[in-house]
C-alpha cells in the first residue's frame, strides 16, 4: 500500500479515534528522495478558533494550496494524555514527514513522543530550547507589531486608560504585552495600561468578563491578546486591536488593526529542509521576525467608531519603516508587566 493510500485510511482512523477534523489537499510538488509527496500534520491542543493555532493552521494551508505538500490536521487535543495518544496514533498510521503544532500545554508529552520517533521532524511552539535530533521550536515573535499597535492605542485613547486582556504571564506573552506598553508610551507618556491575565490560552467567556472589567475601570481602547475581547469592544462602541490574524471582519467598525503572525516562512523553511535532507533540530524564531516577513501589523482601519488622526497613522508608518530597515529594534522584555493581575484568582 503506497503512502497516499495509507494516508487516506490513516486519516479516517485518526478521525474515528480522536474525534477531530482532518483535511487533505490533493496537489503535491515537493517530494522526498524516494519520490513520495511530503506529508505535513498539524497537531493542535486548542480548537482552531483560538487565533494562535489558527495562524499556524492558515500558514500550513497556504503552503499546501501552493501545491508543495499534503496537509492533514487534528485539533482540540487539550491534555497531555490526549496529545501524546494523538501523536502516536498519527505517526503509526500515517507516518508523516513533518508534525507542526503547539506544545505549551503538553511540553513533556510532545518531547517524549519526538524522542521515540527520531526520523520524524517535529516543530512545535515552545518556550524552551530545541531537542536534538528532531524537535525544533518556534514562537510568535510579535514584539514589533505589538509596539506599533501600542503607538496607535496611545494616540487613540481619550480617557488615558487602555485595557489589555492576555493569556498568562509567560515570556512569549509578556514580550508582546510589554512591547505594546512601550509603544503606548511613545505616543502618550501619561496613559495608563491595565493588563489582565485570564490564565488560559482559550477562554473567550473569561476574556470577555476581563474586558468588561477593564471598561468599567475607564479603558476606552482595548488590546485583544485573547479571543473574546473584540465582541465586547463592539458592544461598547470602542476601538480594539486584534491578534494573530487580521481580525477586522469580526468588528469592522471597531478593529483598528491587528498584530499578524505569518508562519508561512517558518513552514516553507521546514519543508525545504526536510525535502533536501538538511533538517535538524533548531530554534526557528528568526522566521517570525518582522524583518523576515514573519510578522506584521494589519492595515490600519481609519473608518471606525473613533477618529484616527492622519498624523498618528503617519507616525506609526514611519516607525514601521525603521523596524523593517533595521534602524529601530523593539526592546524585548519577557518579565510580567508591572501591575498586571490574574483575573481567575
Amino acid at each position: 500500500m503506497d503512502r497516499l493510500q495509507r494516508g487516506a485510511l490513516g486519516a479516517a482512523a485518526a478521525v474515528a479515534a480522536l474525534a477531530v477534523t482532518a483535511v487533505s489537499p490533493t496537489s503535491h510538488a515537493t517530494t522526498m528522495p524516494d519520490g513520495e509527496p511530503l506529508l505535513v500534520y498539524g497537531v493542535f491542543a486548542t480548537p482552531l478558533e483560538e487565533p494562535w493555532d489558527g495562524a499556524i493552521h492558515a500558514a500550513i494551508e497556504a503552503v499546501a494550496e501552493s501545491g508543495s505538500i499534503e496537509y492533514r490536521w487534528v485539533d482540540g487535543l487539550g491534555t497531555s494524555d490526549e496529545m501524546e495518544r494523538g501523536l502516536r496514533d498519527i505517526i503509526e498510521t500515517d507516518d508523516p514527514d513533518i508534525i507542526i503544532g503547539d506544545a505549551f500545554a503538553a511540553e513533556e508529552a510532545v518531547r517524549a513522543v519526538a524522542a521515540d520517533y527520531p526520523d520524524t521532524a517535529f516543530a512545535f511552539g515552545s518556550g524552551f530550547e530545541e531537542q536534538a535530533p528532531n524537535f525544533s521550536v518556534f514562537d510568535n515573535w510579535l514584539q514589533d507589531p505589538g509596539y506599533l499597535a501600542g503607538m496607535l492605542a496611545g494616540g487613540l485613547t481619550e480617557s488615558g486608560t487602555i485595557g489589555v486582556v492576555a493569556a498568562m504571564p509567560i515570556p512569549e506573552v509578556n514580550r508582546i504585552v510589554n512591547a505594546f506598553v512601550m509603544g503606548v508610551g511613545e505616543t502618550n507618556a501619561d496613559a495608563t495600561v491595565n493588563v489582565s491575565f485570564i490564565n488560559s490560552f482559550f477562554d473567550p467567556a473569561t476574556a470577555a468578563q476581563a474586558a468588561e472589567a477593564q471598561i468599567a475601570q475607564g479603558a476606552d481602547v482595548l488590546f485583544a491578546e485573547r479571543a473574546g475581547v473584540i465582541e465586547v469592544a463592539d458592544e461598547n462602541d470602542l476601538p480594539v486591536i486584534g491578534m494573530m490574524v487580521d481580525q477586522q471582519e469580526l468588528a469592522p467598525d471597531n478593529v483598528v488593526t491587528s498584530l499578524v503572525w505569518n508562519m508561512q516562512p517558518t513552514v516553507e523553511a521546514l519543508v525545504e529542509q526536510v525535502s533536501d535532507g538538511s533538517y535538524e533540530a533548531q530554534n526557528l524564531a528568526q522566521y517570525s521576525f518582522m524583518v523576515n516577513g514573519g510578522s506584521s501589523i494589519a492595515p490600519i482601519n481609519t473608518d471606525i467608531v473613533v477618529d484616527v488622526p492622519a498624523d498618528l497613522v503617519t507616525l506609526v508608518s514611519e516607525r514601521e519603516a525603521e523596524i523593517l530597515s533595521g534602524d529601530f529594534e523593539t526592546p524585548i522584555d519577557e518579565e510580567a508587566p508591572e501591575g498586571s493581575i490574574d483575573v481567575t484568582q
